[in-house]
């Protein structure tokens, strides 16, 4: 089993936040499932923390890479593919890191671990 962890999923795991329900935690704990972080994660969190949106995440967003790694997870590139997929999506949902996240949890055949309800407007397998 893979999953793509949506941003919040993961600052939510490296926290230990109660949030990320206790279902969820367990499948990400599953030693059988491939647990991957997209680059737009990456993006995303370095963004918000650097405008101050995510102030919490300093020390995430100073290496992200490294927090992916410590944590037996695996990086998911962004491709053209992702972003073609991400520049065609229909509808209004307007969040350049969304969209990434849908696009390649289609290419890829992955479902995504998001709280974020908006997911499912775009038929993908959301995992909360």
């Amino acid at each position: 089993m893979k999953l793509l962890l949506d941003t919040h999923a993961f600052l939510w795991w490296l926290d230990g936040d109660r949030r990320l329900p206790p279902r969820v935690r367990r499948r990400i704990e599953d030693p059988a499932t491939v647990v991957l972080v997209s680059a737009a994660t990456a993006w995303e969190i370095t963004t918000k923390a650097r405008i101050g949106k995510l102030p919490g995440a300093l020390a995430v967003a100073a290496d992200v890479a490294a927090c992916i790694v410590s944590q037996g997870f695996t990086s998911l590139p962004i491709s053209v593919e992702h972003a073609q997929r991400a520049g065609a999506l229909p509808g209004p949902h307007r969040d350049p890191f969304d969209r990434m996240l849908i696009a390649q949890s289609h290419a890829e055949a992955v479902p995504i671990v998001t709280l974020d309800t908006v997911f499912d407007d775009y038929g993908l397998t959301r995992i909360w």
